[in-house]
């Protein structure tokens, strides 16, 4: 299968459909053979007064004519055939053809279908009249021919040659903007880790901290802030090892739906919640990758009412059948008008993700006086 990009760019090529452009290097390497061949015909137009100075001004302006393949080969090629014809009245023709013959390498080089045909017309009419023109019988023009067809073959696969440069430099740029991709997901990933994690337990550091300076409440406070701290390291431990793609140490979070209910009505009772549970998630049904997702929105929930939260009840309801797996998570609407709270919805935003990512539903709004959060996953 990875050859087939290449033999398709390479037919492409090989159907002219379109003209090129010749590289800088190219494009120096033509000026500089043109310079050559226009100084020595200077040259001997110079230092030999008796050559006939209309064939050196012809080779002069038939040399110039290759300049202007670099800017416009149609109008090159037009013009080559105006110097061919003039060649014939000029008694020049054997060079103009020979100059035809190499232009077949520009042609093949920068051309397409039109202009080559045009060039194959003109080289053809041209070989013509020079090989059965001639009053004293034929001349043979093979070596023409021969010389125009090398010229056609090296421009050609100079040719498919900078087409497969430009589709190399096309899947090197590619490659490039897939890993500044990856990076910046790996990022995401990261941050979002952090936030699911880290985020919540320092959600509850920061409940029970205010919670000190009550005589009884103060020794449960410590233990709620030592078990989230121990848990915030673990997790931070756990994320940059992943960032590191280092060892993985075995105590890492496991996303037990079990573990994270049981834990987030433990933080909202220490908060002074009542809890009300209705389910179970030790069931065999819900699988892997449904038990994680609801797990980290069980986690981010709590995190949510920890910090908003008014006074009241909590309720969790888990109901998991043979097709679903549906959460249910209603907490109290806090005294201060949900508007006016600081958020960043982020929490919000990935917890949506992580469902419709996986075929789910995702609904989180007002209802009833209460803020609730319903996710509703496919177990198939």
């Amino acid at each position: 299968m990875a050859l087939l990009p290449s033999v398709r760019d390479d037919s492409r090529v090989f159907r002219l459909n379109r003209g090129e452009r010749l590289s800088a290097l190219e494009r120096v390497l033509v000026l500089v053979f043109i310079g050559v061949v226009i100084s020595l015909d200077v040259f001997g137009l110079i230092v030999s007064p008796g050559v006939d100075p209309t064939g050196s001004l012809l080779s002069i302006a038939t040399s110039a004519v290759f300049a202007l393949y670099l800017w416009s080969p149609w109008t090159a090629t037009a013009l080559l055939g105006v110097v061919l014809v003039l060649s014939f009245f000029a008694d020049t023709e054997s060079a103009a053809l020979l100059a035809v013959a190499i232009a077949a390498g520009l042609i093949l080089r920068l051309g397409w279908t039109a202009l080559v045909l045009t060039y194959v017309v003109i080289f053809l009419l041209g070989s013509s009249v020079y090989a059965y023109g001639d009053e004293n019988g034929a001349v043979n023009v093979g070596i023409y021919l021969v010389l125009a067809t090398v010229a056609g073959a090296i421009g050609f696969a100079l040719r498919m040659a900078s087409a497969r440069g430009r589709r190399y430099e096309q899947e090197l740029a590619e490659k490039a903007e897939q890993e500044r991709q990856a990076v910046l997901a790996e990022r995401r990933w990261i941050a979002g880790e952090l936030h699911d994690s880290i985020a919540h337990h320092l959600t509850v550091v920061a409940l029970h901290v205010q919670m000190l300076d009550d005589p009884q409440a103060t020794r449960g406070s410590q233990e709620a802030i030592r078990v989230a701290a121990k848990k915030a390291m673990t997790d931070l431990r756990f994320v940059i090892e992943l960032a590191d793609d280092g060892p993985r140490s075995s105590e890492v979070p496991t996303g037990d739906l079990t573990e994270a209910i049981d834990e987030a009505r433990g933080e909202f009772e220490s908060a002074g919640h009542a809890v009300v549970y209705d389910g179970d998630a030790r069931v065999e049904r819900l699988h892997r990758a449904a038990e994680i997702i609801l797990a980290r929105i069980v986690r981010e929930s709590a995190t949510n009412i920890l910090k908003y939260a008014g006074p009241g009840e909590v309720t969790i309801a888990l109901d998991i059948d043979e097709e679903f797996a549906a959460l249910t998570i209603s907490s109290p609407l806090p005294t201060t008008p949900r508007r006016d709270l600081s958020s960043s919805r982020t929490g919000l935003g990935r917890m949506a993700e992580r469902v419709v990512g996986a075929s789910g539903e995702f609904n989180a709004g007002e209802v009833d006086g209460h803020w609730r959060v319903e996710a509703r996953l496919p177990l198939s």
